[in-house]
């Protein structure tokens, strides 16, 4: 009698524990009684949380708009319950790590023989639409083609993985994480429908003998290789044995591991099965075995045995059978929808909802957006007033997780409409610390965020500090040299020209990414002599965010140029060097005026006479170190007299002079004319 299972223990012919089917021999008559239709308790679904994150995962990182069918795989064990059945289940591994059939190869041939591998379809829409759109019925009969076409190829007798093949379709909705998807069974339905005769648990069919000696071959046949044993009235053997057992004297008995726990219905599996040994062997009785255990070892009460009787009428050979499989919902026909937003940890739900946006922009827009490089980044922003609040959002909102913020001032009432990271709270009580202030609302804002909060002052040139304060000064001084050389990229963003001194020598210095953003009343510029409206910043509301997005794109096109730091200047749309600019132009500085709702693109050029940048002032930085410094600090007219811009402007003075004098000469002669 043989006998063959398909879902816990995995077995093929090349000891490749993954094919669902064996046979049994052994020495018993079965008894026969009265006929009825055979119907098969349906496969249902599982699906874990692990195979949505991965598929997400998959679709923003690799697939995008991509839409093409994933070749996956599931898994399903033999009924180890008697009132549960066992289903079909995906997991995050059901993914491929490549995209291709291939990558599934060493998944489905890993050795576990208490559960069957089986080879699985996706389809995954990009539209919600487009989900509820597809043709059901044809991608079922491609499935079941298949299915038909390696029966009669003869791939499902060393491959009977083949024959429990499954088909989904989903969409991913990665805004909400929602997911709806819809699996199939591909089943193929013999005509006319196979009829049962005698099915009934196998301690029925069997003397006790008989039983303990099946339940033994099992056993051993789960926990290592089959063998035969002369001694034994059962023994397994592989499917593709078939014809060889068909020569033995001995009855055969198909088994197969059955995930249905029903004591009057074998499981889906044995539809295919029945198709193929009928028209791999032109049976019309088959006498099966409905193998399921018990705390991993067979259970004779609960598995089944019984005899299908199939009638197959002539030529049904020559065209596909009808098919069906698609999964009930509740018990209607729809498909299944499951929401993770729920279960997700908020940090987790924050990361994937930031990326989201960037991820998208890597579809269609910017295929060379780099995200790594982005979140690795780290930005010190020396000023947390308008300007700062706004370019640390505007970073963030670029990927960008690792963020400083320089600042010693608090927060006073007039900065909350005005500077996004505080509101009225941070201004009681004298006002908290700005760079703090910040920090804790960035991560209130996003968790992930790296951010911290420094507060300290900049010192300036041509404001002079007593002797009692040298040392404090100096350790600001050392303190911002080791922050500027910590990070990637420095943001001056500080009220005043002069606190910009310091930080811009020091970047020169190392060659940091430096970017400066000011504004005037309405404007994009830097003022010095400030009255009273202007030491307070006063400009218009939108100017800051203008200015602040602007300076972080400048950034972003920076580090996404092919020479980065030394990328020319670009303001023509002329994409110079072999590499296209994935960002568009980079302009080395952009002014604009919202009275004139205008913007200029300009390329600059470093100066000679530069008090910050120049070769003459970071090689006398070099020289002297701190000493440099507390000249610069205490004589005000060193940086100019060290760079020659005081001859530069007396020469300019002397002529202004002569011109004004000109002219002067030259109204004399109208008046006198």
């Amino acid at each position: 009698m043989v006998h063959s299972l398909g879902a816990f223990v995995v077995i093929n012919c090349k000891s490749n524990f993954d094919n669902p089917v064996f046979l049994y021999l052994t020495r018993v008559f079965l008894e026969t009684t009265m006929e009825a239709l055979l119907q098969f308790a349906p496969m249902q679904s599982s699906v874990d949380e692990g195979f949505w994150h991965r598929l997400s995962s998959l679709k923003l990182n690799k697939l995008g708009i991509d839409d093409s069918p994933i070749h996956i795989f599931g898994f399903y064990a033999p009924c180890s319950h008697s009132q549960v059945s066992n289903h079909l289940t995906v997991l995050a591994e059901s993914l491929p790590s490549e995209l291709s059939e291939a990558s599934l190869i060493p998944e489905l041939s890993r050795g576990n023989r208490n559960r069957c591998s089986v080879p699985g379809i996706l389809y995954n829409t990009n539209t919600v639409e487009g989900f509820h759109a597809l043709d059901m019925h044809n991608l079922l009969k491609k499935e079941a083609a298949k299915i038909w076409d390696d029966i009669l190829t003869g791939k499902a007798v060393e491959d009977c993985s083949v024959l429990s093949r499954f088909l989904v379709i989903s969409f991913a909705d990665l805004k909400k994480w929602t997911f709806n998807y819809w699996f199939a069974f591909p089943a193929l339905m013999l005509d006319p429908p196979a009829t049962v005769v005698n099915l009934k648990p196998a301690s029925q069919w069997f003397s006790v003998a008989e039983a303990e000696s099946l339940s033994a071959a099992c056993n051993e046949w789960r926990s290592s290789k089959a063998t035969a044993d002369p001694n034994s009235c059962a023994t397994v053997r592989l499917l593709k044995d078939w014809e060889a057992c068909q020569s033995n004297a001995h009855k055969i008995l198909f088994g197969f591991y059955d995930p249905c726990h029903r004591p009057n219905n074998p499981g889906w599996p044995l539809r295919n099965f029945l198709a193929l040994i009928s028209a791999r062997w032109n049976l019309n009785s088959i006498q099966f075995f409905c193998y399921r255990e018990n705390r991993g070892f067979a259970d004779m009460r609960l598995s089944l045995v019984g005899e299908a009787l199939i009638t197959v009428p002539q030529g049904w050979k020559d065209t596909v059978p009808s098919a069906v499989g698609w999964e009930l919902n509740k018990g209607r026909k729809a498909s299944r929808c499951i929401s993770l937003a729920q279960s997700m940890d908020p940090t987790r739900l924050a990361i994937s909802a930031a990326d989201l946006n960037l991820k998208l922009m890597r579809w269609r827009a910017l295929p060379s957006l780099n995200l790594n490089a982005l979140s690795s980044i780290k930005c010190l922003l020396l000023g947390a007033g308008t300007l700062g609040c706004q370019v640390a959002r505007m970073l963030m909102a670029w990927g960008v997780r690792k963020i400083t913020l320089v600042d010693n001032g608090r927060v006073a009432m007039s900065n909350p409409l005005r500077q996004s990271l505080y509101t009225l709270d941070n201004c009681l009580n004298g006002g908290e610390f700005k760079a703090t202030a910040a920090v804790e609302s960035l991560k209130q804002i996003f968790p992930a965020v790296e951010a911290e909060g420094i507060v300290m002052a900049i010192p300036m040139p041509g404001h002079p500090v007593h002797s009692q304060e040298q040392d404090s000064v100096l350790d600001d001084c050392r303190r911002l040299h080791d922050l500027i050389d910590a990070h990637d990229s420095v943001f001056l963003l500080t009220d005043t020209r002069e606190s910009r001194w310091l930080p811009t020598l020091l970047c020169a210095n190392t060659n940091k990414i430096t970017i400066t953003a000011a504004l005037g009343f309405d404007s994009f510029l830097s003022t010095s002599n400030r009255t009273l409206d202007q030491q307070c910043t006063v400009t218009r509301p939108g100017l800051a965010p203008i200015a602040s997005a602007l300076a972080v794109e400048l950034l972003i096109g920076i580090l996404h140029h092919p020479q980065g730091l030394y990328a020319e200047g670009d303001i023509n749309n002329n994409v110079t060097g072999a590499t296209e600019q994935p960002l568009g132009i980079l302009p080395h500085q952009i002014r604009g005026s919202l009275s004139q709702f205008s913007q200029m693109s300009l390329i600059g050029y470093s100066s000679p006479s530069c008090t910050a940048c120049s070769h003459t002032v970071v090689s006398e930085y070099r020289n002297q170190r701190m000493e440099f410094i507390l000249q610069a600090i205490n004589h005000p007219t060193y940086l100019e007299d060290l760079t020659g811009l005081t001859e530069l402007m007396k020469s300019a003075t002397f002529l202004s002079l002569d011109w004004d004098k000109e002219i002067d000469e030259e109204d004399d002669d109208c008046v006198e004319i």
